[in-house]
């Protein structure tokens, strides 16, 4: 999870602060996390991936420069290090976004950009993988060796992790699931597939497709949930086939991984029952001779991302890790 050309913190300043951000396809989420855990400052922002790549890059800096400032300013010195959760290909070691479908960033040297302008170590790390490694030492999962987590906002990823360990795969590339086929013939993706999980299942997928087949306009999942639980027959259409898909993804992935716990996160979890019972009563009924694994709703929300983010930059400082991520009053 590291990548840093930023100088180490000052010998004696005892600097125990980190600043985390996670980018998402709708929003960059940042948080100034103080030694004990406690969430001291938070900001949120849009992504605006419409602007283009290096906008958003722009954008990213002038946020992080702004939180580095003020903790700088409160603490009577620079945080001890920078963590960046980032979706999709990244390379952790050289602190670059290889390929970034929902933001355009393909190549992006993240670590070197905000290294030059921060002056603190830089810890880029995957989104999911870093919002895995929270939910194992910080949250729901922190009893279990053997989970998945699927991240479920504007996009759809998971991570898995077997035997306490986060299995990146061979190249990093691992945990994409938003990107398995699971309508033929479907609604073309950002990645330059057709009928991925991603189109059917993601935050974004199901206002787009209320939109599409009803004329009206929800802003995001939330307003979905509301007209489903008002009786709505489009969008209760619409909900049903995304927990259709997601129960036929995660029936394939427990028949090849046999996990005892599902964690759902990301945006769409704020759905709570709504999602998770249809879910779990989706998958048993595709379940034959399997196992069926706890589902659990994640109890970081939307900032594990960022609660991963800080441990990767409490690793990068030379700290020891957060035993607690505490949203506090900021």
């Amino acid at each position: 999870m590291l990548g840093s050309p930023g100088p180490p913190p000052a010998a004696g300043r005892g600097q125990q602060t980190v600043v985390a951000v996670d980018v998402g396809g709708t929003l960059i989420k940042a948080v100034v996390v103080a030694g004990d855990g406690r969430v001291i400052r938070r900001a949120r922002i849009p992504t605006a991936p419409q602007d283009g790549a290096a906008a958003v890059v722009a954008r990213l800096s002038d946020l992080a420069a702004a939180l580095v400032e003020q903790a700088s300013a409160a603490d009577g010195g620079p945080p001890a290090a920078f963590g960046l959760a980032v979706p999709g290909i990244v390379d952790e070691a050289a602190g670059v976004a290889r390929f970034a479908a929902n933001i355009g960033w393909r190549d992006a040297p993240l670590a070197e950009l905000l290294g030059s302008r921060l002056g603190v170590p830089i810890a880029v790390c995957h989104d999911v993988r870093a919002a895995g490694m929270a939910e194992a030492r910080l949250g729901v999962a922190s009893q279990a060796r053997d989970f998945l987590l699927v991240q479920i906002g504007t996009g759809i990823a998971a991570a898995l992790m077997l035997g306490g360990q986060l299995y990146p795969g061979a190249r990093g590339d691992s945990g994409e699931l938003g990107h398995v086929t699971v309508t033929s013939g479907g609604s073309r993706c950002g990645c330059g597939g057709t009928g991925c999980l991603e189109t059917v299942a993601s935050a974004a997928a199901v206002a787009r497709r209320y939109a599409e087949r009803s004329g009206g306009r929800v802003t995001d999942a939330a307003g979905l949930v509301r007209l489903v639980a008002a009786g709505d027959p489009v969008a209760e259409q619409v909900w049903t086939e995304a927990v259709d898909a997601l129960a036929d993804a995660l029936a394939w992935c427990q028949s090849m991984l046999d996990v005892e716990l599902v964690v759902v996160g990301g945006g769409l979890s704020r759905a709570g029952p709504a999602l998770i019972d249809p879910l779990a009563s989706g998958l048993a009924g595709r379940l034959t001779f399997q196992h069926m694994p706890l589902l659990a709703v994640s109890a970081l929300g939307d900032e594990a991302g960022c609660a991963g983010a800080a441990l990767a930059a409490r690793s990068a400082a030379g700290l020891p890790p957060l035993t607690v991520f505490l949203p506090g009053t900021a």
